[in-house]
């Protein structure tokens, strides 16, 4: 199969949904064998559902549909082991890794002194620090197949500018963007690529929920996408409330493609202009 990240072979966290679900589509369409992960299973701390193991079972079936390979687990970022694990599997499997996209993340909101201990830790413990485990896992396979690779790591417009009743959030997105350019400096003898995508608000599960609706119309009885939309497309110089998923996995494309060979410690935003405003 020809495409332009044909014959690699990409693992992705946070695949059975969302943006993660359309990176493997995406990778995948463009000849890439996947190996993906994710929780499946609701987060303490988080005001939506978690993927569940139907949704992850729809990524394996639309990754199938293309005509390539996928093995999917169960595994939590927040587990080194069990990551690790799910990667060597797929590795073992396929015989190489080329691409990473350490995509898993959440979100949960409050004022910062009203954050309690335990949405702080968590938040950080999957969206930075897991990111960095993500990594970990990964990094001996790239280095050991001798032919380079690619590293993207998903941070938010988030990682480039504040925001209220997000201090954690934004602390991790920021946490990311140093990761980032640390591992590009230390991976380049390797010829291994690490770049960050920051994302303005994408039209996922992760937003699409009656805690974001309220959060952005907090006067509506019973707030609506239609009220989300209205309130959320002021942060965007472009005249759109959302970008869609499949707009940050074009962008991982390019990045992961040998299109990108020379662009490394590189923070991109796929935004709408938010960052700009």
């Amino acid at each position: 199969m020809a495409g332009r990240v044909a014959g690699k072979v990409a693992f992705i966290t946070g695949a059975a949904r969302g943006q993660g679900r359309s990176h493997a589509i995406r990778l995948a369409g463009e000849g890439a064998d996947i190996i993906a992960i994710d929780v499946c299973d609701d987060i303490p701390t988080v005001p939506y559902g978690g993927g569940t193991d139907a949704d992850l079972a729809e990524t394996v079936k639309a990754v199938e549909a293309l005509d390539r390979r996928i093995i999917a687990a169960r595994a939590d970022v927040r587990d080194y082991a069990a990551v690790k694990a799910a990667l060597d599997v797929g590795v073992a499997e396929f015989g190489r890794l080329d691409i990473v996209s350490a995509n898993a993340g959440v979100y949960s909101h409050a004022a910062a002194v009203e954050l309690t201990e335990e949405q702080w830790g968590t938040l950080v413990d999957i969206n930075l620090t897991g990111v960095w485990r993500t990594c970990k896992a990964a990094i001996g396979h790239l280095v050991d197949g001798g032919r380079g690779g690619s590293i993207v790591l998903t941070s938010s417009g988030a990682g480039l500018k504040g925001f209220p009743n997000l201090a954690h959030y934004v602390s991790a997105k920021h946490g990311v963007v140093g990761l980032m350019r640390t591992l590009a400096l230390e991976l380049a003898p390797h010829s291994i690529r690490v770049n960050s995508l920051h994302p303005a608000t994408v039209d996922t599960p992760m937003v699409q929920n009656d805690a974001m609706y309220r959060l952005f119309a907090p006067d509506a009885v019973h707030p609506s996408r239609e009220d989300f939309a209205a309130a959320a497309a002021p942060m965007n110089a472009l005249p759109v409330p959302w970008i869609e998923p499949i707009d940050v996995s074009n962008a991982l494309l390019f990045l992961a493609s040998d299109e990108a060979r020379y662009i490394t410690g590189v923070a991109l935003p796929v935004d709408a202009g938010m960052t700009i405003m």
